[in-house]
């Protein structure tokens, strides 16, 4: 079985942690959309094995940055994907929080995520996301609204369906394959993952 420098199975189920922030949900005022909105599409997209961890927290820096490190150093997450808290309010602080716990910064997530949501709001932006590495895993910012979160991972696309502005997770795969994380793949009808031909590996019969 191929196994990657370190020795991990590139090919075991991708750990996704999932994070709502959010003080009305974390407090049980109103029922959370964030991560049945994230399941929902990764269901859809990735083709691979998955499986996932959810955190639901209020909109504090300090449960934002526990909630984080837990996902990744405990949980062993690969992939974290966060919604809500990207504002410029002062409760906002869910990029703070990000860049606190992070090793290295990965600012083109977040120059492609404002670049999308221009094309539905000029208020895009006012976002703050951003994307960072914490050990061998991948954070991402996401948007609030369920729309929103579908439309920043994967892309605009005319009435007949033509991808017009590419989404996040295209590069998610490779990043992921990059820094050491397992080997996934996805619905290329919804998503199509891209890699540089040296980088496509086969499935394990």
């Amino acid at each position: 079985m191929t196994k990657t420098d370190e020795g991990n199975d590139i090919f075991r189920p991708l750990r996704v942690g999932l994070v709502s922030i959010s003080d009305r949900a974390s407090s049980g005022q109103y029922q959370d959309q964030g991560i049945p909105s994230m399941v929902q599409w990764l269901q859809q997209t990735i083709s691979t094995p998955w499986q996932q961890e959810s955190r639901l927290v209020a909109d504090e820096q300090p449960d934002i940055e526990a909630a984080l490190i837990d996902l990744v150093d405990r949980a062993g997450c690969d992939l974290v994907l966060t919604t809500g808290g990207t504002g410029p309010a002062p409760r906002d602080v869910t990029p703070e929080a990000t860049v606190a716990v992070a090793h290295r910064l990965m600012p083109g997530f977040g120059e492609q995520m404002r670049a999308i949501s221009l094309n539905f709001v000029p208020t895009a932006i006012l976002s703050r996301q951003v994307a960072v590495i914490r050990g061998k895993a991948l954070i991402v910012n996401l948007p609030g609204q369920p729309k929103s979160i579908r439309e920043t991972l994967e892309g605009l696309r005319d009435e007949q369906g033509k991808l017009l502005v590419g989404g996040i997770f295209a590069a998610v795969p490779y990043c992921l394959d990059l820094i050491g994380a397992p080997y996934i793949e996805t619905d290329p009808a919804i998503c199509k993952a891209f890699r540089p031909k040296a980088a496509i590996r086969p499935r394990p019969a």
